[in-house]
């Protein structure tokens, strides 16, 4: 392992030191800390308790049409939402015309997932008025929790991904960054998620069917989108050619924009998502002839572009659908990014030195030929300088070294939905081959696999390749992934543009993810570094030597106790199951992927069952295992992982012979809201994926700033984590990167571990019996099929009995509960590594060379 930092190492040594002096000489007593003074002098906006009282009770009455006497709490969210949202446009508003007025070089942020979560309670944090809106709301008999309880998650994402993006554009108007995101005004988002008989059930999630007060419609950016249609070639009189498309179909796409407040609000920056619509919403010549319903075909079919996050591809028409939104997105994006532009600027040469666009994963891709598109066909420039300008303006972050998560579309699809656009492509595809033979000549093996346009039965256009061909920078989200980029992903475009491919970890923003959802640890750390931890999280570190200080850990402990017992509630508000406080709480909540490995956790969990039933006095810290994860529609088999562990789950809970010592409950619709109240409960934090898969995680980061000790491979931001924190303070198991590979290379047989391990074979022949399914044998046995003869791609049972080893050092480590506190303390305070500001900091020095430029 890499060596510990210069702040393990100072800070580090002294928990090293106090820790040695604690086993011999145990402290009795401690003096309460003092509180420090904080570098936070001032509230970002200037709003006393009876002003804002007032503003909500004056958008109750004016702006809703009610009163206090008849308002529900939802209304009472409208009314503090809009009245908050005055002082955010005020801020929004100088920020604009501060930015216009230096002409700032920007940064357009494109991903196709921001998960936002709720935004009263994190505004008013980085307002720095919640405990003002808190008074003003409890003087009108309302608590402000109930209030912030009914504001609905904005559901424009799923995973990490977005959550990634949210966390960017938080951090950049934080730190003061001229900034845009880009995405879609998604209707439903992804589903809201809930089970029947264990099984996972798909239902629209209406988060805006009345309306969202953080969201204004901007119809004067209005932009069109071609679809469709034919391209053909004009001459000039002087010989000179050019390309007009002829689209089939055009789509309006109308922005809506959510303004994004940076902490201390000296910057107000905004997302902007595009909402699908016909450009001719209502065809009266059919509606008078009696088609009532056709007269709406062009409008429903317009609209169902921005209806869902991801429809699914598994048809034809799901596939152009997927490439229909993508484009729709890319295209509206970059024509407003051009209109922007020209608002000060008509030299193109100054376009890369004001516009920066960065393509979260490579579902932005389009934007490319896109571009290319327009500065040649619609501004006329030459193709040379077209393409340099592509090449200095755009960079693309990777986030997977999955092959399938590398999106390839077919040429067939692309050249019947983006005609023109895949003529760009094979003009860039032949100069970029053209640069392969003079590195390798003769290499047709080089270009084959380098190639944009992948041969075979279909030939297919790789978007991946395409971006690396392009951007002026790539950048993995972890050391360790970062590194497999350029060994084992791209290693060929790595050798041809030795310079291309970066680095930079991935981070979290600590007010969302400490201040926000955990309030009485942010208080703790507050009054023991400062409370100006929330904009310098490397501050924390100044608690590690408090990390054996006897009343500090009893105080950090009884927080968590008071979190496990809120979360104890929701459990059994959602799905009836009761949890004690006092067991372990062991929390997996992420993407369902088998590589992220929900069924080793299972497996492990019917270890521990067999044991309680072969023996019920077996001794074991009592266990509460916690999921929550959103299964594809289309993933069988990530269906069947959610099915399994229900109906162990149901089994398992209701089995009094155990004596409550093991508890499973997967919590439905898993989303940012439901992560607020889980992670700042959890004891123990799975981050389990097969090393060398996972890019890099962040739900690793959330769940250590907040104290849980993480169990994991060394993986992703693990590693990284391990180098901060302290490998003795994590609980690793596992094969690594290097016995990964070479456990392949050599044959791995699943088979070999079954028969040698009995408490293995036992648990995966339990699912071919009904023993989980009364009556209905087999019905688990996929999951023993998929790890046996579908030959366990992510190595489950090669690392499965490490995993259960791991678990038991867990048990003996948490019945110490002094150790195990110097360890939670030790996590949560080494975090500061982990920060989104630190993350977009990097990105600014190494890829987007920008500015600060905060309101003064």
């Amino acid at each position: 392992m890499a060596t510990k930092t210069d702040k393990k190492k100072t800070a580090g040594k002294a928990v090293k030191k106090a820790t040695t002096e604690k086993k011999t000489t145990p402290k009795k007593t401690a003096a309460k800390a003092k509180t420090k003074k904080s570098a936070v002098v001032a509230p970002a906006v200037e709003c006393t308790k009876e002003e804002m009282q007032q503003a909500i009770l004056d958008r109750l009455q004016k702006g809703l049409g009610t009163s206090q006497d008849k308002a529900n709490n939802k209304a009472w969210w409208n009314a503090t939402c809009y009245a908050v949202n005055e002082l955010v446009f005020d801020k929004l508003t100088k920020t604009q015309k501060n930015h216009s007025g230096h002409d700032t070089r920007a940064v357009n942020y494109l991903s196709l997932e921001f998960l936002m979560g709720r935004l009263l309670s994190n505004n008013l944090h980085n307002l720095e008025l919640f405990s003002v809106a808190q008074g003003a709301l409890k003087a009108l008999g309302k608590d402000i929790y109930d209030i912030c309880d009914e504001e609905p998650d904005m559901a424009l994402g799923n995973g990490g991904l977005g959550r990634l993006a949210a966390c960017f554009i938080d951090s950049l108007a934080t730190l003061g960054y001229p900034a845009i995101g880009y995405g879609i005004h998604y209707e439903h988002g992804l589903f809201a998620q809930s089970f029947q008989d264990g099984r996972q059930i798909e239902r629209p999630d209406t988060w805006r069917e009345y309306g969202n007060p953080w969201e204004i419609c901007r119809p004067e950016s209005i932009q069109h989108v071609p679809l469709y249609g034919y391209v053909e070639t004009v001459f000039e009189n002087d010989g000179q050619s050019y390309k007009v498309w002829h689209p089939g179909q055009k789509l309006k796409g109308v922005p809506w924009d959510i303004p994004i407040v940076g902490y201390a609000a000296k910057t107000v920056n905004i997302l902007r998502l595009w909402e699908s619509r016909a450009d001719e919403a209502f065809d009266w010549d059919v509606f008078n002839a009696g088609g009532y319903v056709d007269a709406q075909a062009e409008k429903s079919q317009a609209e169902t572009v921005s209806k869902v996050l991801y429809p699914n591809d598994s048809t034809e028409a799901g596939k152009e659908l997927r490439l229909i939104q993508q484009y729709f997105f890319c295209a509206c994006s970059v024509k407003d990014i051009i209109r922007r532009f020209k608002r000060a600027n008509t030299d193109w040469s100054l376009f890369a030195k004001k516009v920066a666009i960065q393509l979260n994963d490579t579902h932005p891709t389009i934007a490319i030929p896109e571009l290319m598109r327009i500065l040649v066909d619609e501004e006329r420039l030459g193709w040379d300088a077209a393409w340099a300008i592509c090449q200095e303006t755009f960079a693309y972050t990777n986030h997977t070294l999955l092959p399938e998560a590398l999106e390839q579309w077919s040429v067939g699809l692309f050249e019947k939905v983006l005609p023109r656009h895949l003529e760009i492509i094979y003009e860039i595809n032949s100069q970029f081959l053209q640069l392969v033979e003079e590195k390798w000549p003769g290499d047709d093996q080089k270009k084959a696999k380098l190639s944009i346009i992948a041969e075979g039965d279909v030939r297919r256009v790789r978007m991946a390749n395409l971006c690396v061909v392009t951007a002026y920078k790539v950048n993995g989200v972890a050391a360790v992934h970062s590194a497999l980029v350029k060994t084992d992903l791209f290693p060929e475009f790595h050798q041809l543009f030795p310079t291309k491919l970066v680095n930079v970890t991935n981070g979290i923003t600590p007010r969302r993810w400490l201040k926000a959802c955990n309030p009485e640890l942010s208080a703790l750390y507050d009054e023991t570094v400062g409370a100006d931890w929330v904009v310098n999280l490397d501050k924390l570190k100044d608690a590690l030597p408090k990390a054996t200080d006897v009343a500090f850990q009893k105080r950090f402990m009884d927080i968590k106790r008071s979190n496990k017992v809120e979360l104890v509630k929701i459990i059994k508000e959602l799905t009836d199951v009761e949890v004690s406080a006092d067991a372990i709480f062991d929390i997996q909540i992420k993407r369902l992927h088998e590589y992220k490995r929900q069924q080793l956790n299972l497996l492990h969990i019917l270890t521990l069952y067999r044991r309680l039933l072969e023996n019920p006095d077996y001794d074991m810290v009592p266990r509460v295992f916690l999921f929550g994860a959103k299964a594809a529609p289309g993933y069988h088999m990530a269906k069947q992982i959610i099915y399994a562990l229900n109906k162990i789950a149901d089994k398992v809970n209701n089995d009094k012979r155990i004596k409550g010592k093991l508890k499973v409950v997967f919590l439905p619709n898993y989303r940012v809201t439901l992560a607020e109240k889980m992670i700042p409960a959890a004891d123990v934090s799975e981050q389990i994926s097969t090393a060398g898969l996972e890019a890099s995680g962040t739900g690793n980061m959330k769940l250590a700033l907040n104290g849980a000790l993480t169990v994991g491979t060394m993986d992703g931001a693990n590693i990284e984590m391990a180098e901060e924190i302290g490998a003795e303070d994590m609980f690793i198991f596992g094969l690594s990167v290097a016995e990964v590979k070479a456990l392949k290379s050599a044959g791995y047989n699943p088979y070999d571990y079954y028969y040698k391990n009995p408490e293995l074979k036992a648990v995966l022949d339990w699912l071919d019996s009904d023993f989980f399914t009364p009556g209905k044998p087999g019905e688990l046995s996929d999951i023993k099929r998929s790890l046996l003869d579908w030959g366990d791609e992510y190595l489950c049972l090669a690392d499965y009995a490490s995993y259960c080893a791991a678990h038991q050092k867990i048990d003996e480590t948490y019945r110490d509960q002094s150790l195990w506190a110097e360890k939670a303390i030790i996590n949560s305070a080494s975090m500061g590594k982990f920060n989104s500001d630190r993350s977009i900091e990097d990105y600014v020095a190494n890829i987007w060379k920008l500015e600060k430029f905060p309101i003064s």
